[in-house]
């Protein structure tokens, strides 16, 4: 998956009312983005499905699952399963 910047990513996301560059960098440094973006050199690039949260909102679990790509989340169960069960062979 494409890593974009923070801007390259804001302007995707918000249409009007763009939070500034050094709100994206706060987002990024306090957890407020899912996935966790990756920091670059000098800058955060993050996923294009990349969204906001807030860490103690009781709605986050919602919004994570929302986000995620079930298909991902498909092939990371049968992953899980095969590791265990070839770890309980052993």
């Amino acid at each position: 998956m494409k890593l974009l910047t923070l801007e390259e990513w804001c302007e995707r996301a918000y249409e009007n009312k763009r939070p500034t560059l050094q709100t994206l960098q706060r987002w990024a440094r306090n957890g407020n983005l899912y996935p966790a973006p990756e920091k670059h050199g000098k800058e955060y690039r993050v996923r294009e499905d990349t969204i906001y949260i807030k860490p103690n909102s009781m709605t986050l679990s919602k919004k994570i699952l929302k986000a995620q790509n079930s298909e991902a989340a498909r092939t990371a169960f049968m992953e899980k399963v095969i590791n265990d069960t070839a770890a309980n062979k052993i």
